[in-house]
């Protein structure tokens, strides 16, 4: 039996000109989870990683907080994530009022949300990115991957939308409840997976047991 962490990046830069990079919050967010592991003796015996800019930032905070030698990340691009501006072009391609203010946001959120809905029923063909069911089986290459292993403790740093993705093909869930899934994905939360080499087994989801204290209530975000 083995123990799967699959890890939101941390705060990215939401509405800015370049959104793939950490915050000064996500970094923060990121050193702490691996501290937060280190304290309860969580060490990964291998780590496979998203290979977005975020996704990398991500694990190399984190691995400062584990401190010591850690694995050398496997590179996943499978555990990338969609395009959000992509989708949200394909279907609205006038510009949006700035997503930093409040209408703006639920504009934003609102889009994304249909335009998600399209591409999940092959309905929407955003460019530059692949058709769903391809982004789900890079996801489920993965998981098969660290099914293989059979056992040990296993780190994936990825996306909401991967995370998700995941979560959703080992439930069953509609297109629907995987949308909503993804969109409640704070950062740095941890889903876990317990598995071995036949099957996953979901044991917890969304959870940020690193920031449980209430002076850190103001680290705790989603974007």
């Amino acid at each position: 039996m083995g123990t799967l962490y699959l890890v939101r990046h941390g705060q990215a830069s939401f509405g800015a000109d370049d959104y793939d990079r950490l915050s000064p919050l996500g970094q923060r967010q990121s050193l702490r989870l691996g501290e937060h592991l280190r304290a309860h003796g969580w060490q990964p015996d291998a780590v496979l990683c998203g290979t977005l800019r975020r996704h990398t930032q991500t694990w190399d905070a984190l691995a400062r907080g584990l401190g010591g030698p850690t694995p050398e990340p496997l590179p996943w691009p499978g555990l990338n994530e969609y395009d959000s501006a992509a989708l949200i072009e394909a279907l609205h391609a006038a510009p949006l009022p700035s997503p930093h203010t409040p209408e703006g946001y639920r504009q934003h959120f609102r889009l994304l949300r249909d335009a998600l809905r399209q591409w999940m029923a092959g309905v929407l063909t955003p460019v530059g990115m692949p058709d769903y069911p391809a982004f789900v089986a890079g996801v489920v290459a993965a998981l098969d991957h660290v099914r293989q292993l059979g056992q040990g403790r296993v780190l994936i740093v990825s996306s909401g939308g991967p995370i998700a993705t995941a979560v959703g093909h080992l439930l069953g869930t509609t297109p629907e409840t995987t949308i909503e899934l993804n969109l409640r994905l704070r950062n740095t939360a941890l889903t876990e997976f317990e598995f071995n080499p036949k099957r996953h087994t979901l044991q917890s989801f969304n959870t940020l047991p690193h920031l449980a204290q209430p002076e850190q209530a103001d680290w705790i975000s989603y974007a």
